[in-house]
């Protein structure tokens, strides 16, 4: 297991470095997959194009051969062989090239899905380190493996070739009697043999090595417990700011809650631990709502700030709990303590306006 300051990487990786490490382009993606892709893709078009390509090459050769006897050589006729030239490579290849490229895309993409990232493309220096580079090159597990896999490869092309050319030249003797179209198709056979027996080596490779690239990728993910503690502080913050931070939004929710006080119509009490501030405003409110609530201490505070703004205190016991436990501030009281809620607003509400008519006279 690797290590990194003396602790061992046994941790799996957490999202935030996967997401990390995409973002620089580190992915757990095989080239070989590619190269297997860019071989049965390029075999299958190749394949199905043969036809096209044999008559494309005949019309050209018939066109350059059928003229030489009167052919004059000049600027004019060099352009007009020219264009032909390149039409010839662009109407043959063309169609070979682009389906081969969107193949090989569509290969990358299924492997590591698709985001683009600027980081990835930002110019490090690091990869200018001409030693480090060389050191990575030639003296890593990594690169052992990827000249391993070249070798292999390289050995089992060479066999291949051997063995389909040897062939080849055998029934080339036959060339002779074929047109110009025959021959062409004749190669095209003898590539399709190579290529599609290289095809089946590629995809044995390349499920072996995207095997290797996954394992290889995750035990590089790995963490050690001090990162992941690491990572977790700086997502979640330091738990001492933290704590400030919280006590900080307490106290400035308690100023808020303080301040609506006053404005209450009453506030129920239980009388001592329990103080609940009750609002109702007929015009906007469907229910009564709870704007201010607390215990002990806090609800001390609240009686003091009622009995100095002249808001009636009233004592329930079991009313003044059950309203703590049921309601936060700034909600509505639930629909079975309203009744009781409603009697007391009444009594409140009939004590004003008795209040007022006695003024008034």
């Amino acid at each position: 297991m690797a290590e990194v300051d003396g602790q061992e990487k046994t941790e799996q990786a957490t999202g935030k470095k996967l997401s990390e490490a995409r973002d620089n382009g580190q992915v757990a993606k095989s080239t070989e997959i590619n190269s297997f892709v860019v071989f049965t893709s390029g075999l299958i078009i190749l394949y199905m194009s043969q036809k096209l390509i044999g008559r494309n090459f005949y019309e050209l050769s018939t066109s350059i051969f059928g003229s030489l006897d009167n052919l004059t050589v000049s600027k004019d006729i060099l352009q007009v062989y020219f264009l032909k030239g390149l039409l010839f490579l662009f109407q043959t290849l063309a169609p070979v090239l682009i389906g081969i490229c969107v193949v090989s895309v569509i290969a990358s993409v299924a492997q590591v899905g698709f985001k683009f990232s600027w980081k990835a493309l930002k110019p490090k220096a690091s990869k200018f380190n001409f030693f480090a580079n060389a050191k990575n090159l030639f003296f890593s597990a990594r690169s052992a493996v990827e000249i391993s896999k070249a070798i292999l490869k390289l050995t089992i092309v060479a066999v291949l070739s051997y063995s389909v050319i040897e062939k080849l030249v055998t029934d080339s003797i036959q060339l002779v009697e074929f047109s110009v179209e025959e021959i062409v198709n004749f190669m095209l056979q003898a590539t399709y043999a190579l290529v599609w027996r290289i095809g089946l080596v590629y995809a044995l490779l390349a499920a072996v090595d995207f095997m290797y690239q996954k394992f290889h990728f995750k035990q590089n993910m790995m963490m050690t417990k001090q990162e992941v503690k690491e990572e977790y502080r700086q997502s979640e913050g330091d738990p001492l700011i933290k704590s400030r931070i919280r006590k900080l939004q307490i106290q400035a929710s308690r100023r808020r809650m303080m301040q609506e006080v006053p404005k209450a119509d009453v506030v129920i009490t239980n009388p001592t631990h329990f103080a609940i501030a009750i609002k109702y405003d007929l015009n906007k409110d469907s229910a009564p709502k709870v704007v201010a609530k607390g215990v002990d201490f806090i609800a001390q505070r609240i009686k003091k700030i009622a009995i100095e703004n002249n808001v009636p205190l009233h004592e329930d016991r079991e009313l003044a709990r059950a309203l703590y436990k049921n309601c936060e501030v700034g909600e509505q009281i639930p629909s079975h303590l309203f009744r009781a809620v409603a009697h007391i607003l009444a009594y409140i509400f009939n004590l004003r306006r008795a209040k007022k008519k006695a003024s008034i006279v």
